[in-house]
């Protein structure tokens, strides 16, 4: 249990983040942005603009969690500094109390206080998240699943909104390959630590033998650019395919030829979405994934040379791996960059991941 002392010097901690935060996010200017989206929401005709209207609702649903998110942490801040004056070391009851109180708080702020590491340029945008089974066979397609299953739940305990682009259904269990919209506030700047090769060591469920086996998947993570005049895309540079919808859908997803997928000659990038009915609908959401793909090659060109960014995702296998999944013979999952580790899989396959990604963010990850 915490002293009286030590929860002092966790306050003025949590005073300091407080303070970058206010110079980071300043209130004032966030309210002004909510301002002039509210005004601009109230002009005549705003709602006959589909696109419009999503984008604004959603740039207002998160400056206005924002602000109440910080006016909650400076409020509980200013409660608990109050509330200490009147304690003594010998209120060890309640001591207690609200040394967990101030743990909790201190997560929260220190949490809003890694944001202001997002400074990249499209790290407050939404994110496109495809993960593909590598080697391993039917267990990497199960592994790829779970990863899946792990990044949904992590996205519903951040407030996230997670949208289904595609899935590929594997061979007897798991997925071969899925892709994820996920809209929320700095989506991008987050789930970017992600990217890479994960590695899982289990006992196998698919072996009769009950052999221990070693399985791969790779997770790739872009920014969705709404709308970037620098990124252009011609028609004579697309390769497009249409063909059955293989994964879940309504009868008429998987009877027409409503999938789609699309190749970018001069790259070489392929993108494909089979979630919607309409075959216009899912090229629309293929080309967004295209256009991410591109506005990231082209950030990464900046500082590499092309050779470098289309070896960027290491091949999907041994030695490869920026994160290990350990379930037998012990439980660990550790993260190969950070030295990050923990011993509670349970815990990181329902979704607790944020503290493998600040400590990403921490030291210094892009």
């Amino acid at each position: 249990m915490m002293t009286l002392d030590e929860i002092k010097q966790k306050l003025k901690e949590i005073e300091k983040m407080l303070e970058d935060i206010q110079v980071f996010f300043p209130l004032e200017q966030l309210q002004e942005e909510l301002d002039k989206l509210q005004m601009e929401q109230s002009a005549p005709n705003f709602f006959d603009d589909r696109k419009k209207v999503e984008s604004v609702g959603k740039k207002l649903a998160q400056l206005s969690g924002r602000i109440d998110l910080i006016k909650e942490l400076n409020k509980k801040f200013k409660d608990l500094s109050d509330f200490i004056l009147e304690l003594s070391d010998s209120d060890t009851e309640i001591l207690a109390d609200v040394a967990q109180e101030v743990k909790a708080l201190f997560d929260k702020v220190e949490n809003l206080h890694l944001a202001c590491l997002l400074t990249g340029q499209y790290d407050k945008s939404n994110a496109i998240l495809s993960i593909q089974a590598g080697a391993g066979g039917t267990e990497a397609q199960d592994w790829a699943e779970m990863l899946l299953r792990m990044y949904t739940r992590f996205c519903e305990k951040q407030g996230y909104t997670v949208t289904t682009l595609d899935y590929t259904i594997g061979d007897g269990a798991g997925i071969k390959s899925a892709t994820i919209k996920i809209d929320g506030d700095c989506a991008y700047g987050y789930l970017k630590a992600e990217k890479g090769v994960h590695r899982l060591v289990r006992i196998s469920p698919f072996d009769s033998n009950a052999r221990r086996h070693t399985s791969f998947a790779s997770v790739e993570v872009m920014p969705e650019i709404e709308d970037d005049s620098k990124i252009e895309i011609k028609e004579s540079d697309l390769k497009i395919d249409t063909f059955h919808s293989g994964g879940c859908g309504g009868q008429g997803v998987n009877t027409t030829d409503s999938a789609v997928r699309i190749r970018h000659i001069p790259t070489g990038i392929v993108v494909q979405c089979q979630n919607e009915r309409s075959q216009l609908q899912n090229k629309e959401s293929a080309l967004k994934v295209l256009r991410s793909k591109l506005a990231l090659l082209y950030e990464e060109e900046r500082q590499k040379n092309l050779k470098e960014v289309q070896g960027g995702l290491k091949k999907i296998e041994w030695g490869s791996q920026i994160r290990s999944y350990v379930f037998c013979p012990y439980t660990m999952v550790k993260d190969h960059r950070t030295e990050y580790e923990t011993s509670n899989v349970t815990a990181v396959m329902d979704g607790d991941i944020l503290d493998f990604i600040m400590a990403y963010l921490k030291k210094g990850g892009q």
